[in-house]
């Protein structure tokens, strides 16, 4: 088992009206190889992937909708759009944050995951929060993940 956590500021917007109050977000995520729901011999690589999101800002947004881009080491790619996250759609207020868990499954034991929620502030404003690329590997795969921290 290993852990991973990236963590993205979105700086404060700076157009033409720099008082404007903009969202900006934390976003954690560590992921983690879940042997006992893998079957390498069918090439089936299951993780988990803890998410903590966090609202930074001076702005209170809801969480509307995710995507994330799911790719393995060998060439397989999977998209997955949907509102909200594990059926919730939070809304955040400044320094307040939300954390989930879900799975993904790749077909190698190699791989990467990226992407970004849509969050919508109480003046239905539209903000896309990009999530960072975080590797996802499997125990034994020849390589150590480590623990980092993207900024």
């Amino acid at each position: 088992m290993f852990n991973f956590a990236i963590s993205m500021v979105l700086p404060p917007w700076t157009g033409s009206d720099a008082m404007v109050a903009t969202p900006r977000f934390e976003i954690t995520v560590e992921p983690q190889y879940l042997p006992a729901d893998s079957v390498p011999e069918q090439r089936i690589f299951t993780f988990a992937y803890f998410v903590t999101i966090r609202n930074i800002g001076q702005v209170t947004a809801q969480l509307v909708a995710r995507h994330w881009v799911i790719e393995d080491a060998s060439g397989g790619l999977d998209e997955v759009r949907g509102l909200g996250v594990v059926g919730q759609q939070p809304l955040l207020r400044p320094g307040e944050f939300f954390a989930y868990n879900s799975t993904a499954r790749i077909r190698s034991p190699i791989g990467s995951m990226h992407g970004r929620y849509l969050f919508v502030t109480e003046d239905a404003e539209a903000v896309n929060a990009p999530i960072p690329l975080f590797s996802l590997r499997a125990e034994g795969s020849g390589s150590d993940p480590g623990r980092g921290v993207l900024h």
